[in-house]
């Protein structure tokens, strides 16, 4: 791949200067320019004609994410949000994800030299992946600012309700956008469904609620503990890990803060891997877009495991990584376009209906 082209647009002179002399250290990065607002950076944008940008989100003139809107809907192009990472910069860093931003990076919040040294890594590494990324104009939906949707809850039930099956989901790079279309479309009395999605320990929780607001069934962060329930979707919390365990003839939810598994806690390996040793056949295995090789171990364990497995296919993912791992390995029966996964998903689950827990 040639150089990738980065224009950088934030309101701090110091940060623009930190990011370009990390961006500037690697070979396969050329910063074209450094915006301090988004009206500069329009211009320069048009002149530059840059492959990737880093946006800020509180930034003078325009704020990011009316910046990061416009940017979306006439002229689509990875971005990479980098901002601070507290509870409302959370929800606002969602809402990007939301709209199409590629990913985000938390600024760190004091000592900023030596801050930004020890994520340069994340930092360059990012950059790279939404080089890679698909982009798409994303349109004015329930999911972005301002559309806040009715939500779900009356949709039809179609009688899944039953403790035996169990759906376990991983995601990543592109996953906001990934689970909130598969998770949508499931009814109100699905099977249970467990994911995993890699996120910072304050975004889970506003994920989790934001989704639930779209979702007819109920979405929450799991808990250690919890009986995991038909119509419920359980969230990894951002920093532990997420199992599932056998508690007698339920099943529950384990969280734990062991090291990191395939460069991550929480791990989609991890829930995969658990999945597979107490649901078995009953369960099925679905990897969505992300960077990276979590969970192509865990899904091929369920697969191995009887589980049927799904995996999301290169033309929809933001980045082919994770389900390209997962399909080399064998762990994956079958690819689909995002828009089709629930539907199959539902449908290997009455296929399978009735075989019960496996002890």
């Amino acid at each position: 791949m040639s150089q990738i082209r980065v224009l950088i647009v934030d309101d701090s002179a110091l940060v623009r200067q930190m990011l370009t002399q990390i961006l500037a250290s690697d070979a396969g990065i050329t910063v074209v320019g450094a915006a301090p607002d988004p009206l500069v950076a329009r211009d320069m944008i048009k002149a530059l004609n840059p492959d990737v940008l880093t946006l800020d989100i509180e930034m003078p003139r325009m704020d990011g994410l009316v910046f990061l809107e416009k940017i979306m809907t006439l002229r689509p192009m990875p971005v990479l949000m980098i901002s601070s990472l507290t509870q409302k910069g959370a929800d606002t860093a969602l809402r990007a994800l939301e709209m199409g931003a590629v990913d985000y990076v938390a600024k760190p919040t004091i000592g900023l030299a030596d801050g930004f040294a020890a994520i340069s890594g994340e930092i360059v590494s990012k950059v790279k992946a939404a080089a890679r990324a698909r982009v798409r104009p994303v349109a004015q939906s329930s999911a972005a600012p301002g559309g806040a949707a009715a939500p779900v809850r009356s949709m039809a039930h179609t009688g899944y309700s039953s403790s035996e099956k169990l759906i376990a989901i991983g995601a990543s790079t592109g996953g906001v956008e990934a689970l909130h279309t598969v998770l949508s479309a499931f009814p109100a009395d699905a099977p249970a469904i467990l994911v995993t999605q890699h996120m910072p320990p304050l975004f889970t929780l506003s994920f989790a609620q934001r989704l639930d607001q779209h979702c007819a069934m109920t979405v929450t962060q799991a808990k250690d503990g919890e009986r995991v329930l038909p119509g419920h979707v359980y969230i990894a919390p951002g920093s532990h890990h997420l199992e599932l365990a056998r508690s007698g003839a339920n099943y529950v939810c384990r969280l734990h803060e062991q090291a990191p598994v395939s460069g991550h806690r929480p791990s989609v390996d991890v829930l995969f891997q658990s999945v597979a040793r107490a649901a078995r056949a009953d369960a099925v295995g679905i990897i969505l877009t992300g960077m990276g090789r979590d969970g192509a171990v865990g899904l091929l364990a369920m697969r191995q495991a009887g589980a049927s497995t799904i995996g999301q296919d290169e033309a929809s993912c933001v980045i082919y990584g994770m389900p390209k791992a997962a399909h080399e390995c064998g762990a994956t029966e079958i690819e689909l376009p995002i828009g089709k996964i629930t539907e199959q998903t539902l449908h290997r689950c009455r296929a399978t209906a009735g075989r019960g827990m496996r002890v």
